[in-house]
């Protein structure tokens, strides 16, 4: 078999048992009970008001733009940390000395990380769909824009994460780097109340990055059209979602290997050891 097929098969079957069993572990499954629980009681204070200038109810525009930023941040922070923490254990230095460990490794990274999409926004829906009404207003067409933005949102921003995490000094400073920009975002990017109401040069600057596009397709997705008067331009913007998207996702393909080809010929043992010095430093 050719070598880098059978380190991208390798990755794959990776990337499934570790999904398998995240479901299995109390952990993972405690994190996406908190979240649901804490999206959920947030939509349910609020499930009387309406938004202004429509007959619609808060909980059924923000859900679909709340499961955006799940996607953007779960895609951004969970390989950021997954590879500075391998990092330092010392799991990529194995990985490098297997040839095309790397592919391998990534490859099971980016099925891992695409599966946990799944009871992310299971968990969220699922309840979602009993406690308020017409939460998918557009059928069957609604779950395939669902279904294309998911994926044209993993594209974007899964290399942004793998790149922090091939670039960060150390785990502690994910935080920092990816975290905190991506609480920025998520709170100039229309998530939680129309963008209309901040200025200008902030509407510019979040329509940059790709939080702001994936709250907007999931949003056309699960809103009438009608509901495009809260949005910018008083459109759903489609075309350009799939732009800005799809940039990201090019530039990503283009970056992310690159990146982490150099992050991978820079590891030695050596600095795994200065890492894990560091790291035991910091917990005491």
């Amino acid at each position: 078999m050719n070598p880098k097929l059978h380190a991208i098969r390798t990755g794959l079957d990776r990337g499934w048992t570790e999904f398998k069993l995240s479901l299995k572990s109390p952990q993972d499954q405690g994190f996406y009970l908190f979240t649901s629980a804490g999206v959920l009681l947030y939509l349910s204070f609020n499930r009387n008001n309406e938004v202004e200038g429509t007959s619609l109810f808060y909980p059924t525009v923000a859900l679909p733009s709340i499961l955006g930023a799940l996607l953007v941040f779960g895609l951004v922070i969970g390989p950021a940390y997954s590879l500075a923490m391998e990092r330092e254990d010392g799991t990529l230095l194995r990985a490098k000395a297997v040839p095309r460990g790397i592919v391998g490794h990534v490859t099971g990274h980016i099925l891992l990380n695409t599966l946990s999409l799944i009871p992310s926004f299971l968990v969220i829906l699922i309840p979602g769909a009993f406690l308020f009404d017409n939460m998918m207003q557009n059928g069957w067409q609604g779950w395939v824009t669902v279904a294309w933005v998911v994926l044209l949102g993993l594209l974007a921003t899964l290399p942004i994460g793998m790149v922090i995490g091939s670039l960060v000094p150390g785990v502690q400073k994910v935080g920092t780097w990816g975290m905190l920009p991506i609480l920025v975002l998520l709170g100039i990017s229309g998530i939680f109340a129309p963008m209309q109401g901040l200025w200008g040069w902030v509407q510019t600057v979040s329509q940059v990055f790709p939080m702001y596009w994936v709250g907007l397709g999931m949003r056309s997705a699960f809103l009438p059209e009608a509901a495009a008067v809260l949005e910018i331009g008083e459109s759903w913007r489609t075309l350009e979602t799939v732009a800005v998207l799809g940039v990201w996702a090019v530039a990503g393909a283009l970056v992310a290997p690159i990146v982490m080809r150099r992050m991978a010929r820079r590891q030695s043992g050596s600095q795994v050891e200065a890492a894990k010095e560091q790291a035991l430093q910091w917990v005491r």
